[in-house]
């Protein structure tokens, strides 16, 4: 192919997790909010890596369900774009509070209501908003 650039991106699995009406937010070394999840490895499966890093990031255990979004992000700081994938996950219904890995400063469980005040990159807030509507949807039609 001529003519075209090609460019190589990490790409992040991200898992917006949300139990008992709040999502499950991590504080970065960038002081911004973010949500769980990574890097995938080879060999595994996108819906695999993001449960793995949540648990990693936060002893938490989700089952990942669909893609919510998708988005190239660039990140100033570290002058470098990265390709993030959000899925919708759901948890094992556990009440623990998420440990803190060493990999962030600070756990936090938002209504989405408070997302709005929140520093965090742009596309996170549509994915949360996107996973709280698909949950009230299905929360709907089971009572239906």
């Amino acid at each position: 192919m001529t003519g075209c650039a090609s460019q190589l991106y990490p790409i992040s699995i991200k898992g917006v997790v949300v139990c008992h009406g709040r999502v499950l937010l991590l504080k970065n070394e960038r002081d911004e909010w973010e949500l769980p999840g990574g890097r995938i490895e080879l060999g595994e499966t996108p819906q695999e890596c993001v449960a793995r890093e949540i648990a990693e990031e936060t002893e938490w255990t989700v089952v990942a369900g669909p893609v919510l979004d998708s988005w190239m992000y660039y990140i100033d700081q570290a002058d470098r774009n990265v390709f993030i994938v959000t899925y919708g996950c759901h948890t094992d219904g556990s009440e623990a509070e998420p440990v803190l890995s060493h990999e962030h400063t600070q756990a936090g469980l938002f209504t989405e209501s408070e997302i709005a005040g929140l520093r965090m990159p742009e596309g996170y807030p549509r994915s949360i908003t996107t996973w709280f509507a698909r949950l009230r949807a299905a929360e709907t039609e089971s009572r239906g």
